[in-house]
């Protein structure tokens, strides 16, 4: 019966999974994630790929959270109703379990500084469960508005050693190798469990108090960074947390209730390799994995119900020992990781976890105890205490060696454990006695229950004994009897099977009849079911044929619209190139115009300055011949005896000047010849650009009457096609609703047969005004590079022709210089013959002489002055012509581009047009393949004959039976038969009994 309670109040240890949200550096390395959680159906999916083959893992636990929970959703939904159990005296614990690096110390205690707590007390929301637990501890008691009492220790273990992380000041100011020398034993409590001597327990009396004592043990955790963990915790927590609440009884006596609240912070598990721990940090890897290990044989003892549990191989299970399998309600938190990286630890958490969920705990509540009790045991443990500190002081008291202490203490340790493994081994052998004890028990019930049957079964069998002889007789006769009824019922029978036979016969020919009558109203019901639907999928075909007919209708005006649009386009196109080339030759005509009236101009200034040369040189000469005259006279009656001589020097110097006349007047022919010559090439140059223009306009003309040509084609093909498809669509209506299948298949080839032949044509014939524009281009491309080839050897005439008039200038203004030296060389020549003899002539005529250099110097001057006129004249007239040039140049190029851009404009409208076409030719093939189907599928599946289905009945004549056969049918009376069967069988009496028909008891035994 113990046990039964026993296994009444086990409770299984509560697992939770958390997993934690995929790192920053897992998102970098595009790391997969392998773990999947349910929080809904508390499952957690594990993706393994073994041997090319993904397999999914899934494990259930009490309650999972995902990468998204919340602090506040795992503390609301797991934890609170365990801090309301310690409130209500019960020992409990949580502790974190996991590979390091899964957020087991941000789980456990988050962010719980108070600088960071929210307004009115609030937590922050990193806040874990160690914070909130205490918050709702203390909010809890002062609801309550009772007297209590709080107590927390903050422990260590690092290298299996325990060290207090609520040491005073002072005491953790020693030295680092004192401090490892004095650790903190573990030591047995005598009631079953553990306590930890020398360890500091804190009196608080608000949250305040115990998140400073956090903060503080916490900053004195050992951690380091590894390449899994920024953080790392390089060893074991347990925060403890002990209540004393006062209870009044009804009777108004005072209790004590105690409650404990253990939460443990557990280093992770790590793989060496991956976290890249060296030297120390490897070696409190390894003391961190061999807790670990420790705790996992545990598990797996607990679960297996194995007789020996090694809770004494480490001191981490040593203080979980309550834990795992006592009387604390536990609560294991497993922490995993998403990334591939970590399948095989969190494949080993979950295994672990998954274990751990089949330990089951005996909790009770601790035993309330009264405040008197209270009382008295603390001053015993005052006056215990008082006596320790004395013997310390005073030095009395047992003293021994160190090592026979040592020596004892090994011993009582060996016998802890001794007396502890026989313990369970004891507590298995009672188990299996109270086993075989109750197998016992039940065999012995089940022995008298079958004593009880045997007695009754021997009273069954003697009760039957007695009836079966006064029942045989009775059986005999009831035996006659039932052969006599059996005969009477065997007749009767034969009789109702041959009218029921006769009767079957009878349905089955009705049966037959009706279902023929059914076979011929159903063979109806089809045929007028098949007509209606035919009828209908006529109707609904002719309704779509011309909906679609309408539609192709539409299409093909559309069409029409669009390609009238485009023509209209072509046209516009045509007549702007038109209109600007018809610009464009007006301009060059009015510059070829100015040209030539600034050459005229040019040739006018250059006979103007001919002329005045000629009347200049004549005015000289004619006042060196009235001198000369003058002089003559005045000299005639001087110069009596030198009058032949002077006649020759004067018949010399007429020569001279008779000679300088021809080789002006010569000059200034020639010089006319010149710009005669250059007028005439100018004129020459300005009938060939007004040629070149006047072929412009032909082209133009042409191109336009080839476009106006090409457009009233088109349109009148396109009004022919509108006007034969509308005849032909109007005369072929009836006649598609007569013989629609093949009419459909012959009226769409011919429509795509028509609409082909025009599609060819227009396509031919916007070929073809692609073809007649290109080869206008190529013409007007070549009639404008000859005409700028033509312009090129006239600008280079004219500059030759001027450089060459410059030229011949020079020449003759040279010679003219050179024969006036002559004159003058004569002169003074003549002087100095004359000199010595006519000394006064001399003085007489020098005025005279004077008056001539004077003369020939003005002369001179002036022709200088007409040669720098003429130069001048033809530096402007020269550059005038290149500006015209250039711009007549300017202009031809301006007109190039224009008839290029049109060409490409025309070309590419064209090209558009084209496309149109192809999309109306597809637009119209899609239609009329879709009617092609329309048609297929309206008169070949759903245009339906009827078919013979093998159920219309065949003609038959029924068989009906006559009044005397169904009379001959009816069976004899009653007393007939009996009389019948009593003379074929009479009734005798038989002393062999016959066997019995009561059955026999399964105990009975035959002779």
């Amino acid at each position: 019966m113990s046990s039964r309670q026993d296994k009444e109040k086990a409770v299984n240890v509560q697992v939770l999974l958390r997993c934690r949200p995929v790192s920053d550096d897992e998102l970098r390395s595009n790391a997969p994630q392998v773990v999947t959680c349910n929080d809904y159906q508390r499952e957690v999916a594990v993706t393994q790929t073994i041997a090319g083959k993904q397999i999914d893992r899934v494990f259930t636990f009490d309650k999972v959270f995902g990468p998204t929970a919340r602090q506040k959703d795992l503390y609301d939904q797991a934890i609170i109703p365990i801090v309301n159990e310690v409130l209500e005296g019960f020992n409990c614990t949580i502790f974190a379990y996991g590979q390091t690096g899964t957020g087991k110390t941000y789980t456990m205690e988050g962010e719980c500084r108070r600088a960071k707590s929210g307004p009115k007390g609030q937590l922050p929301a990193d806040a874990g469960v160690i914070p909130r637990a205490v918050k709702q501890i203390f909010d809890t008691l002062e609801r309550q508005n009772t007297e209590y009492s709080v107590k927390v220790t903050f422990l260590e273990l690092y290298n299996e050693e325990i060290t207090d992380l609520l040491a005073p000041e002072e005491i953790s100011k020693v030295a680092l190798e004192e401090r490892q020398k004095k650790t903190l034993p573990l030591m047995e409590d005598g009631k079953g469990g553990v306590l930890v001597r020398g360890l500091e327990e804190e009196i608080v009396t608000n949250a305040s108090e115990i998140f400073s004592l956090l903060e503080r043990g916490s900053a004195k955790r050992r951690t380091a960074e590894t390449l899994l963990n920024k953080q790392s915790s390089r060893s074991h927590s347990l925060f403890s947390i002990t209540m004393h609440i006062k209870e009044a009884t009804p009777e108004g006596e005072e209790l004590i209730k105690c409650g404990k609240l253990n939460l443990v912070d557990l280093a992770g598990s790590e793989n060496i390799c991956r976290s890249g721990a060296r030297e120390g940090r490897a070696r409190e890897a390894g003391e961190i994995n061999k807790s670990l290990l420790t705790l996992g044989r545990v598990i797996t003892a607990l679960v297996e119900h194995l007789g020996h549990v090694p809770y004494r191989d480490s001191k981490l299970t040593r203080l979980l020992r309550d834990s795992l399998g006592g009387r604390t309600k536990t609560c294991i938190i497993a922490t995993v990781s998403p990334s591939v990286h970590c399948l095989e630890e969190t494949l080993s958490t979950l295994d672990y976890a998954h274990r751990a969920k089949s330990i089951k705990n005996r909790p009770e509540v601790n035993q309330k105890m009264m405040k008197s009790t209270l009382i008295k045991d603390l001053y015993g443990e005052i006056d215990r205490l008082k006596a320790e500190v004395y013997a310390a002081r005073e030095k009395v008291g047992v003293y021994i060696p160190k090592d026979r202490y040592q020596q004892e203490e090994n011993e009582r340790k060996a016998m802890a454990d001794q007396i502890e493994q026989m313990t369970a081994s004891l507590e298995v052998n009672q188990k299996q006695i109270n086993d075989l004890q109750e197998k016992y028990n039940s065999e012995l019930q089940h022995s008298d229950d079958l004593s009880k049957k045997l007695e009754a079964t021997e009273k069954c069998l003697d009760h039957t004994s007695n009836l079966l002889s006064t029942t045989k007789e009775d059986l005999k006769h009831a035996q006659y009897n039932l052969k006599e009824k059996d005969f009477i019922i065997s007749e009767q029978k034969k009789a109702e099977n041959a009218l029921a036979q006769q009767a079957c016969v009878l349905r089955s020919d009705l049966e037959k009849s009706n279902r023929d009558n059914a076979s011929l109203y159903s063979k109806l019901a089809r045929g007028d079911k098949l007509n209606v639907a035919n009828r209908s999928v006529v109707n609904t075909f002719q309704s779509e044929l011309a909906s679609k007919l309408d539609i192709l209708s539409t299409t093909l005006t559309a069409s029409i619209e669009q390609q009238n649009k485009h023509l209209k386009s072509v046209e516009d196109l045509c007549q702007s190139c038109v209109d600007s080339h018809d610009t464009a030759t007006v301009e060059i005509k009015n510059k070829i115009l100015a040209s030539k009236a600034l050459y005229m101009s040019h040739m006018e200034a250059f006979q103007n300055v001919a002329l005045l040369h000629k009347a200049n040189a004549n005015s000289t000469l004619e006042d060196i011949s009235l001198l000369s005259a003058a002089s003559c006279c005045s000299l005639d009656q001087l110069l009596a005896c030198v009058e032949g001589e002077a006649q020759k020097i004067f018949n010399d110097i007429q020569n001279l000047l008779a000679d300088h006349r021809s080789e002006v007047a010569h000059f200034t022919q020639e010089l006319r010849e010149s710009f005669r010559t250059s007028l005439g090439r100018t004129k020459d140059m300005s009938s060939f650009i007004i040629g070149l223009f006047d072929k412009y306009a032909e082209e133009t003309s042409k191109l336009q009457i080839h476009s106006n040509h090409t457009h009233e084609m088109q349109v009148k093909s396109l009004e022919d096609f509108q006007k034969a498809y509308e005849e032909q669509s109007k005369s072929e209506e009836q006649q598609l609703l007569v013989d629609i299948t093949s009419l459909v298949s012959k009226h769409i080839t011919r429509q795509r047969e028509l609409v082909g032949g025009r599609l060819n044509s227009l396509g031919d014939a916007a070929r073809g005004n692609k073809s007649f524009l290109d080869e206008h281009t190529s013409t007007m491309e070549v009639v404008t590079k000859d005409a700028k080839r033509k312009w090129e050897m006239f600008s280079e005439q004219a500059e030759n022709d001027c450089k060459v008039g410059s030229t011949f200038s020079g020449a003759k203004h040279c010679r003219m210089e050179t024969i006036l030296q002559e004159c003058a060389c004569t002169v003074d020549s003549a002087a100095q013959q004359w000199k010595t003899s006519h000394a006064s002539v001399n003085e007489l005529c020098r005025k005279q002489v004077d008056e001539v250099e004077a003369l020939v110097r003005g002369a001179v001057e002036t022709n200088e002055h007409h040669v720098a006129e003429i130069a001048s004249s033809r530096a402007m007239a020269e550059e005038q012509a290149s500006n015209s040039i250039k711009s007549i140049l300017h202009d031809l190029d301006t007109i190039l581009e224009e008839a290029r851009d049109s060409t490409s404009r025309v070309v590419s409208t064209v090209e558009d047009h084209l496309v149109e076409i192809q999309h109306l030719q597809e637009d119209h093939s899609s239609q009329t393949a879709g009617i092609n189907t329309h048609a297929e599928s309206a008169f070949q599946s759903s245009y339906k004959d009827y078919e013979p289905t093998g159920e219309t009945p065949v003609r038959s004549e029924p068989e009906v039976p006559s009044k005397v056969a169904i009379e001959s049918l009816r069976a004899m009376p009653i007393e007939s038969l009996m009389d019948e069967f009593r003379e074929n069988h009479p009734y005798e009496s038989s002393k062999d009994p016959k066997p019995s028909l009561i059955p026999r008891s399964p105990l009975a035994t035959l002779n």
